[in-house]
């Protein structure tokens, strides 16, 4: 079996492959102040759930964006899965040219996604991730990383806003509301931030393809993806497991 894990700012995403099947997978919160003997607790709990020993597991692939996870979780593959990892990197799948003026700024989470996003739909592409930041990344027809672009994420704007602005209150923004004029508070501030993050997400798409004037398919990823997707009128389809697949498929080549 394969474990891979994705490592964001905000949360830690792992699965495990039989062969092309992923059996089981989990979203659980980024602890970067845990050890790697706290971590093996943690996986064992989920591991032994989902009926599946450490000992199943053949190959650790890791993406990872937060630095302080990075010796965390090779101690922890190391000392409890009885292998050293594979670190994602711009140079993990070559067969995916990445042509940023730096290949090695281009995070890891960005790569996979572009891999797996290109696997599935082998067509130009602009794959959206709804993460702590939000990501565009672009990729050609011919499967080149072609560069893309990075807003903050829905969670830290909402949370500024609450921060700096004492008299508004905190309200949920995991449904869109059902009118864009709201009538009150809490129906104005899940407009302004849905909506407008629609808006964002609709205007980067049109400006993307007007630059590369290429038609793209439009796909997201991320927690709030599907949420945004009910608002924006660009993306086409939503794929929650693709950075999974992603590493999926770049571990077949390691």
């Amino acid at each position: 079996m394969l474990l891979v894990i994705d490592v964001g700012n905000t949360n830690i995403v792992m699965g495990v492959f039989d062969k092309d099947r992923l059996v089981q997978n989990w979203r659980i919160r980024t602890e970067y102040n845990t050890t790697e003997d706290e971590f093996s607790v943690l996986a064992v709990g989920l591991f032994t759930q989902s009926q599946i020993a450490f000992s199943d597991v053949e190959k650790v692939v890791i993406s990872c964006v937060m630095p302080p996870m990075v010796t965390i979780l090779d101690s922890f593959s190391r000392k409890y899965m009885g292998r050293a990892p594979h670190w994602i990197d711009a140079k993990s799948y070559p067969a995916m040219p990445i042509l940023y003026h730096n290949p090695n700024e281009v995070g890891a989470d960005r790569i996979v996604n572009a891999v797996g996003a290109y696997a599935r739909y082998r067509t130009a592409l602009i794959v959206i991730d709804f993460g702590t930041a939000t990501t565009f990344d672009v990729i050609s027809a011919q499967g080149q990383y072609l560069g893309g672009a990075i807003s903050p994420g829905i969670g830290i704007s909402a949370e500024a806003l609450f921060a700096r602005a004492s008299k508004l209150p905190r309200v949920e923004i995991f449904q869109p509301p059902s009118r864009v004029v709201g009538k009150d508070t809490i129906g104005s501030i899940q407009s302004g931030i849905i909506f407008g993050y629609a808006g964002l997400v609709d205007g980067m798409v049109q400006r993307i393809q007007a630059e590369m004037n290429t038609q793209c398919k439009v796909i997201a990823t991320g927690g709030l993806a599907s949420l945004i997707q009910h608002a924006a009128s660009s993306i086409e389809a939503v794929e929650p497991n693709l950075t999974l697949e992603g590493l999926k498929i770049i571990a077949s080549r390691l």
